[in-house]
Parts: C-alpha cells; sequence; structure tokens
C-alpha cells in the first residue's frame, strides 16, 4: 500500500470527451489500490485562486458514473494565465504565487494535470517554481502534443466528424452538390485527414500541405466526367486561403478565433466550377458527446499511470501512448515537440493511393 497521500486532479485547457473517464481512472488507481485521498480541483488553476478553495474529495462511488459521460465534472478553463491574469481594471497580474500556496496548504503530495501543451506547459513552470510534485495526462481533440501517438478526446472528434460525413454524402449525392465539412485542429490537420480518409471524403484540405483550388475543381470536375455529380470535401479550420491568409473572427472581446474557411472555399469552388456549395462547420460538437470506447481505453490506461508514476516518486512526466503502450516521457520533451501531420505520414500516403485530392 506505500505511505498514506492526498493527491490533487484538474482538467485545463478546452473540454472534451474522455476527460471524465480520466478522473474515475485515477481515483479508482489511488483509492482502490494504494489508499490514498483524491481531491478533484474546480475551473483548473482558477479553482486554487479562491478563498475558499473549489475542491471537491472524490470517492470511487462518486466517479463510478462518468466513463460514458463527456465533459468533466470538476470543470475548465483556457482563460487566464496565472503568471499574467487578466484583472478586472484592466491590468495583468501574478498570481502564480496564490496557486502554489493553496496547493501546499491543501496538504497536496502530488497534482495531476489533464491538458494540451498549453496547459501542460503553465503548469510545468508553477511546479518548478513552488515545488509541485506534478504528472501530466495529455488531452487535446487536436492531437497536436508531442511524444504520443492519441491525447484524450481525439478519437471521438474523429467518430463525430466521420459520421458527420456519412450523413452528408447522402444529402450531397440528392442534390448534385459540392459539400464542404469544416473541422477542428487548431494548426494541424489530424481530425481532417482522419475523418478524410474514414468518411469517404473526396478531398482532403489540412495545413500542412498546400494547395490550389484549381486543383480543388479539377477533383470536382473529374467526377462529374464518370457521372458522379457530388463531392465531399473536408477541411481543417486552420487551413488558409489559397493566398496565404489564414481566416479568424473576433468577437467583442477582442477574442481571436479560427473558423470561415470552409465558407470562403464554398464560395471559391462555386465561381471557379460553377458547382452548388454548402457548408457545415462542426464545431464544439466535436468537444462533445460521449466517449468513445477508444478514449475510455486511452483514459483508462493514462489515469492508472499517472498514479502509478507518483506511486513511484517520478515526478515533472507526461504519460504517452507509444507503440500499443503507454510510456512516460519528461513534460519538457512532450510539450517541445508540436505534433503536426507529416505530409510523409502513412495516412497522407494512404489518402493518395485511394485517389483523395490533397489539393497539391
Amino acid at each position: 500500500m506505500g505511505e498514506d497521500k492526498r493527491i490533487g486532479v484538474l482538467t485545463s485547457g478546452g473540454d472534451c470527451a474522455g476527460l471524465n473517464p480520466v478522473i474515475r481512472a485515477v481515483v479508482h488507481r489511488a483509492i482502490g489500490t494504494y489508499g490514498w485521498e483524491v481531491l478533484g480541483i474546480c475551473r483548473s488553476t482558477l479553482g486554487l485562486m479562491t478563498d475558499p478553495p473549489q475542491v471537491m474529495k472524490l470517492e470511487i462511488d462518486k466517479v463510478d458514473p462518468l466513463l460514458t459521460m463527456g465533459g468533466t465534472v470538476l470543470g475548465t478553463t483556457n482563460k487566464g494565465d496565472p503568471f499574467a491574469f487578466p484583472m478586472g481594471d484592466g491590468t495583468l497580474r501574478d498570481r502564480s504565487e496564490e496557486i502554489i500556496t493553496t496547493y501546499h496548504q491543501l496538504g497536496l503530495d502530488a497534482l495531476i494535470g489533464i491538458g494540451g501543451d498549453g496547459s501542460l506547459a503553465i503548469l510545468r513552470k508553477l511546479a518548478q517554481q513552488g515545488g509541485i510534485n506534478l504528472v501530466g495526462i495529455p488531452k487535446t481533440i487536436d492531437n497536436d502534443v508531442g511524444c504520443t501517438e492519441r491525447s484524450i478526446g481525439f478519437d471521438t472528434a474523429v467518430n463525430i466528424a466521420t459520421e458527420a460525413l456519412d450523413r452528408l454524402h447522402f444529402t450531397a449525392a440528392s442534390h448534385s452538390r459540392v459539400m464542404i465539412l469544416e473541422v477542428m485542429g487548431r494548426d494541424a490537420g489530424h481530425i481532417a485527414l482522419n475523418a478524410g480518409i474514414a468518411g469517404g471524403a473526396d478531398v482532403i484540405l489540412i495545413p500542412e500541405i498546400s494547395y490550389t483550388l484549381e486543383n480543388v475543381c479539377r477533383k470536382i470536375r473529374e467526377r462529374q466526367a464518370q457521372g458522379k455529380n457530388f463531392c465531399i470535401v473536408i477541411v481543417s479550420e486552420a487551413v488558409c486561403t489559397e493566398g496565404g491568409e489564414m481566416i479568424k473572427n473576433t468577437d467583442r472581446f477582442g477574442e481571436c478565433r479560427l473558423g470561415g474557411i470552409g465558407q470562403h472555399l464554398a464560395e471559391e469552388i462555386a465561381f471557379s466550377s460553377g458547382a452548388e456549395t454548402r457548408v457545415t462547420v462542426l464545431g464544439h460538437i466535436q468537444r462533445g458527446g460521449i466517449p468513445s470506447s477508444l478514449d475510455r481505453l486511452i483514459a483508462a490506461a493514462f489515469g492508472v499511470e499517472a498514479v502509478d508514476l507518483i506511486a513511484a516518486g517520478k515526478y515533472d512526466q507526461v504519460v504517452t501512448w507509444q507503440n500499443r503502450q503507454v510510456v512516460s516521457v519528461p513534460i519538457a520533451e512532450a510539450i517541445g515537440q508540436y505534433r503536426a501531420v507529416d505530409p510523409h505520414d502513412t495516412l497522407v500516403k494512404t489518402a493518395r493511393g485511394l485517389g483523395i485530392c490533397l489539393g497539391d
């Protein structure tokens, strides 16, 4: 059993399917195997900035129903860098010491942080500054964290995008249309590439491979010449215009977000090819819903391994999925490598082998 410990767990960054199964696995391993106490920290590091701290004691019977639940019961945030935290008067304040002090006041022996590369970088900086024993678990639908083949949430997002393509095929064929599906992915095209192959797209556009509208329209004309009067296009939100411009939307608070390339392409394709074109933007639908079986499996493996790393006294590590097994690597190594799509990747070759147009 080893010595008694009290550990904390938090979710940070954007939500995704699979976070709750990770929390469940952490609690099962920590309590069921080691007899430790587990505190869930609410709203990421924001929960450690309040007085009193926003935490909840987690028990096995409370987390068992989480296996099939999307989102995160702990809540999360992708705003408010604690080293430059926006205050009500418009200034920025370093509130990192508040988080560190609260961590120690809670008597925590270690912290499990579930997040993407940005969140893990902030948590690691806090850990180094304040003597926090940190273990990381990678989660992001974008699947762009270095050193790991899979991150929590990616498989579910791909499944949702694939289902959308499946549905769009029927309406595209019924109306002889070009249907464009815009998906998330930040700066990486993993969702578009994986879903595009699985969902039978005719054109896949990702930020890692440049394209021309002429090549896309040529694919449409080729299909028309074969008597196939419809076309399915999937595009990652980070794809630029042919002129190299990244399309973003800025809200009234000044927040800038990717989005709009699908509509831009629809207008350009309709003008160049004369094809009737429609756009579907999946947006946050990709983040929600019941986690897939693979996301639940990866979540279980990651959660158990994270607790075992704490038991072994191995900190400043992140759990990763490599060659069908869990391998821990230094957090600095994982966040120091951005995992974009390799243009020579097996799936890129697969897409080309299937006759899918990548725009180049």
